[in-house]
């Protein structure tokens, strides 16, 4: 069977080039290069999507870096495992990593060793919770709360006129319920909201013979605008990031952040970002 050289390039707005990658890439002799401008932190990436459907077993993928395969570590550690499942081989240029050598092998080793790490201390955390409640008597299951404050809660929610951290120190009742609550209740209608986020961004050079700070904040102005309707009020970013639970909108602001921090690094940058969605009471 004949075996394919895949190559994916991505950038995260359409004003970026993708000329630095292609030329890394053609150096490796690609059978084709796909390639996207869509951000890191959509999960739905029509070309990432295809090139794991084309791919076959012996079949090569070369990526400039990891980040732009996946943000997250945890994206990427499913990537690299779903891609080594299939028995095709990975490259990543700048990590010079490479599952067709010993090395990359170790290194893929070590990913999927994080990985269960993490599966165990999950499991591991979940039995110690579980038989430390039962030496104190209790069997499991949330407390009961009172009907009459959940109303009081979800009323005060739906009035927009208080965060959360206001309502749970009005009426007592946890955040996690809360939410639990205000999630049973939106069953069966449309679960997508929109939270508000401001962002306050410092960004700097590595040292005092680079000067790309400048450029940094048009590319990451321009991301923003383009995925997240950003615009800028009292010099804060203010930022419109669609959710359906509240774990799914704080993983969404990390990859932000990290696509962000990402694309300050490519120039010689970093930032220092501050955080917040008032609405919901969190910070980042």
């Amino acid at each position: 069977m004949m075996q394919y050289t895949y190559g994916y390039a991505r950038v995260s707005i359409k004003q970026q080039d993708l000329i630095r990658q292609l030329d890394l890439l053609s150096e490796y002799n690609c059978t084709e290069i796909l390639t996207e401008k869509m951000s890191g932190t959509k999960t739905n990436r029509p070309e990432l999507i295809r090139l794991k459907d084309k791919v076959r077993p012996g079949d090569s993928i070369v990526v400039e870096s990891f980040s732009r395969l996946g943000r997250s570590t945890k994206d990427l550690i499913e990537l690299v495992e779903y891609f080594e499942n299939k028995d095709v081989k990975l490259i990543s240029i700048k990590e010079n990593f490479d599952t067709n050598t010993p090395q990359g092998k170790l290194m893929l080793t070590v990913f999927q060793a994080f990985s269960q790490f993490e599966r165990d201390l999950i499991a591991q955390r979940t039995k110690e919770g579980l038989e430390s409640a039962r030496s104190r008597g209790r069997n499991g299951g949330r407390p009961k709360v009172k009907e009459k404050q959940i109303n009081k809660a979800l009323n005060l929610y739906h009035s927009k006129e208080y965060s959360i951290s206001e309502i749970v120190e009005m009426t007592g009742i946890s955040q996690a319920t809360l939410y639990r609550y205000i999630r049973t209740t939106r069953q069966g209608k449309d679960l997508e909201n929109t939270a508000k986020i401001r962002m306050g961004l410092r960004i700097e050079n590595n040292n005092k013979f680079v000067r790309g700070k400048g450029k940094v904040r048009e590319s990451i102005e321009q991301f923003l605008k383009d995925n997240y309707k950003m615009e800028i009020i009292a010099n804060e970013y203010i930022i419109y990031v669609p959710y359906t639970t509240i774990d799914a909108l704080e993983k969404t602001v990390y990859d932000i952040l990290g696509e962000l921090d990402s694309e300050a690094d490519m120039k010689n940058c970093f930032i220092e970002a501050a955080v917040y969605c008032d609405e919901l009471g969190l910070t980042w």
